[in-house]
């Protein structure tokens, strides 16, 4: 899921991190039915690390670039078989399918954020019980350590 948290926007797609040289490097190209978004995440925030190529790509794509705080700095519809480098420096680069930018209404100093897909099916929600009462004995000058449950259970008067 994509955020535009200055305009209350959500895009609702299955969002994936590039967060390594490999990632990165693969991207986009080949993929014949774009229907995921892509976060790049650079090393450096830079005009010239943030550069992107349409090379080997079957389809045009949105992109949007993001500075360190995740504000929008530059946007575009990329065509295939071209270049294009973003107006100011960018730390992320976001590469979805056409039609990202105008559900997000995405302009230039919107802040963007993002939940990946990846994190939402590793997270399962556990409940926990708290403890109701925790009772301490009043004889601190005893010291315990246990190395185990069994260990435990058998320590019990």
């Amino acid at each position: 899921m994509i955020i535009n948290e200055t305009k209350g926007k959500v895009w609702q797609g299955r969002v994936e991190l590039a967060d390594t040289f490999l990632k990165r490097f693969r991207g986009l190209m080949l993929v014949g039915n774009v229907n995921y978004a892509l976060v790049f995440v650079l090393p450096d925030e830079s005009r010239l690390n943030a550069s992107i190529h349409m090379f080997f790509m079957l389809s045009d794509i949105d992109v949007i670039w993001l500075d360190s705080t995740r504000r929008v700095v530059d946007f575009t519809t990329a065509r295939k078989w071209r270049m294009y480098s973003p107006k100011r420096p960018a730390k992320y680069i976001i590469e979805g399918p056409m039609g990202l930018i105008k559900s997000l209404d995405v302009e230039e100093g919107d802040v963007i954020n993002w939940q990946t897909s990846e994190g939402i099916r590793k997270t399962i929600p556990v409940k926990v019980p708290f403890p109701e009462e925790i009772v301490l004995e009043k004889d601190t000058s005893k010291l315990v350590s246990l190395k185990s449950v069994m260990e435990a259970k058998s320590c019990k008067k």
